[in-house]
């Protein structure tokens, strides 16, 4: 894949989630310094960031704000811009609970978290819904 392409969506992993052994990724290959997880497919990417959310929330991780300030903390990223961007999308304030069960919430979720981690129309909207079950 063209090294253009922005890494989370060459690796199948929409949420540049760091590799810790999750079943059937591997490594990411073929970058000077190898951290985050490579999926077989985007919807096998899409499904394993799902789950880091879903454990977030049991967690008690269930705002815009508290996910996001563990997910992207500030000694790595912009965490106030991220939330900013995510809460703008999902169209709620930093501190507003999420259910994180709801297919439809989860679905906004990860969108956003997305175009932050890779930029604007790599991943729609659509795809992300069919890979969580959420239409056909």
């Amino acid at each position: 894949m063209n090294a253009l392409v922005p890494r989370g969506i060459r690796n199948n992993n929409p949420g540049n989630l760091d590799y810790v052994g999750q079943p059937g990724a591997h490594l990411e290959t073929g970058v000077a310094d190898p951290r985050f997880a490579a999926f077989p497919t985007m919807a096998d990417g899409i499904r394993a960031l799902r789950d880091q959310l879903i454990r977030y929330g049991e967690r008690g991780l269930t705002t815009v704000s508290s996910i996001i300030s563990v997910y992207a903390p500030p000694t790595e990223n912009a965490t106030d811009a991220y939330v900013s961007v995510l809460c703008q999308r999902m169209g709620v304030g930093p501190d507003t609970v999420l259910d994180l069960r709801d297919t439809a919430t989860m679905a906004r979720l990860i969108y956003g978290i997305s175009v932050v981690e890779n930029g604007p129309g790599h991943l729609p909207l659509s795809q992300i819904e069919q890979a969580l079950g959420t239409t056909p």
